[in-house]
């Protein structure tokens, strides 16, 4: 008796048989591997601290390095297209102009509420008081940014330096001109726009393959920090520290979430659900430039048209700073003025504010502020000697504020998109599944939503 064709057993293709032995593998959540790189990071360099294993310690620095300059290689190419094809796209939104305004005052308006809470921050708790540490401790840094070298470091002297000696502010500018040139020749750039669409995509697709080693990274770069450093040296600096912390939390599980539940309407929680893998990311990697293609997927994923995710993140990750540029500056001058023993008055806290406020795109996105801090207590008149007490400590400080940074460069596309009745609220209340894990993150997925034109509304 033959046996039907339909209860014939069928071939196993290869396909088939690698879907098989992938769906018995366990997966683990990109959360998860980065958190096992803390703890691994903490404990292989507590090992090299405290054993005194000179050999950990120096595997654990060039692990950190790596990855590190990993991200910095594709730094210099990714913000000029990422600006280029950004300031193009805004040729699909009608009232541009209006929509690049009202981010940049929502930058402004953010960046002075943070501000403000460093100050608030500083002046009670007194973080310079009782360290132990003196003037002595400190040295001036090689190069200290002022107002001349800000205003006139915005245009290059040539086109190779900036990408080679890595001035983002200066390749920000040439993305800007070369994205403004490309509107007005319109249809006559449009092979050039096509090819700097694809190198883009091409950049981001490498970076992706970045990220996939960030749970490596950490382990260097946590490590390396307790292997160098030790326990001792954030005794000294604790109130500081904590400081940096309480205030970069304020903002950012504080003042967002006030920001997003008045003024967009949505809900707090969702939008931590969704971009959560781009601050987790900016904690590890300390870099906002490194961590906008996350930044910008996850935005677009919560709702935000694409046309104006695309300008507004890669705008925000070299000028929104709510971390480096607003509480830590804040918190900082206030920590050496006491070293120093240099009393602040009301005047000076005016000029903190505004040197946040105005001067945040002088750390233009990338690993640390020393610019932004060297920049503020040129403009108080304090020493700058006090920059060298701060740099031991700077990459514990760093991972807190980065992540305050992106989490702010997401947040405010989706209030300007929700006040001009932009946002997809549908996108966005689905968005509690969005997961950035291994596998995600390898093909660079993600929901790809309509290139219509976005008309603003009003």
């Amino acid at each position: 008796m033959s046996s039907s064709p339909s209860s014939a057993p069928q071939a196993e293709t290869p396909d088939t048989a690698r879907e098989a032995k992938r769906s018995r593998i366990p997966k683990v959540p990109f959360w998860a591997q980065i958190l096992l790189g803390l703890v691994l990071g903490v404990l292989f360099g507590w090992i090299a601290k405290s054993g005194d294993v000179a050999w950990l310690g120096t595997t654990l620095d060039k692990v950190g390095s790596i990855f590190v300059q990993l991200l910095k290689l594709a730094v210099a190419p990714l913000v000029f297209f990422a600006i280029l094809v950004s300031i193009t796209n805004l040729r699909q939104v009608n009232n541009a102009a209006r929509l690049a305004t009202r981010t940049l005052l929502w930058f402004m308006a953010t960046s002075l509420i943070a501000v403000a809470i460093g100050l608030v921050i500083g002046s009670v708790t007194h973080p310079g008081a009782g360290t132990g540490l003196t003037a002595q401790d400190g040295k001036a840094p090689d190069h200290a940014g002022s107002w001349l070298d800000f205003l006139t470091g915005i245009i290059p002297t040539d086109i190779v330096t900036p990408f080679s000696q890595l001035q983002v502010l200066q390749i920000v500018f040439l993305g800007a001109v070369a994205g403004a040139a490309a509107l007005a020749l319109g249809e006559k750039a449009e092979p050039v726009l096509n090819v700097s669409r694809s190198v883009l995509e091409l950049l981001q697709k490498a970076l992706w393959w970045v990220i996939r080693l960030a749970p490596i990274g950490t382990v260097g770069l946590i490590g390396n920090a307790i292997a160098t450093y030790g326990w001792n040296l954030i005794g000294k600096y604790a109130t500081f520290t904590v400081d940096i912390y309480v205030g970069c939390l304020l903002v950012l599980f504080g003042v967002y979430p006030i920001l997003l539940a008045t003024v967009a309407k949505v809900s707090p929680i969702q939008f931590f659900r969704g971009a959560w893998p781009a601050i987790q990311l900016a904690f590890v990697s300390r870099s906002s430039v490194g961590t906008m293609p996350v930044t910008q997927k996850v935005t677009e994923r919560l709702g935000v048209p694409r046309d104006y995710a695309s300008f507004a993140v890669p705008f925000g990750s070299t000028t929104k700073m709510d971390g480096c540029a607003s509480i830590y500056p804040a918190i900082a001058a206030i920590f050496i003025a006491q070293i120093f023993n240099v009393p602040l008055n009301f005047g000076d806290y005016v000029l903190i504010v505004f040197v946040s406020v105005i001067g945040s795109a002088a750390t233009a996105g990338l690993t640390g502020a020393t610019v932004m801090l060297t920049l503020t207590l040129s403009t108080l008149g304090l020493p700058l000697e006090g920059v060298g007490l701060l740099m031991a400590i700077d990459p514990i400080l760093d991972m807190m504020r980065t992540a305050t940074n992106v989490a702010g460069q997401s947040v405010i596309p989706i209030l300007v998109a929700a006040r001009e009745k932009l946002l997809d609220r549908e996108m966005f209340d689905n968005a509690t599944s969005i997961s950035l894990d291994s596998e995600a993150l390898d093909e660079g997925r993600a929901p790809q939503r309509q290139d219509a034109p976005v008309a603003v509304a009003g």
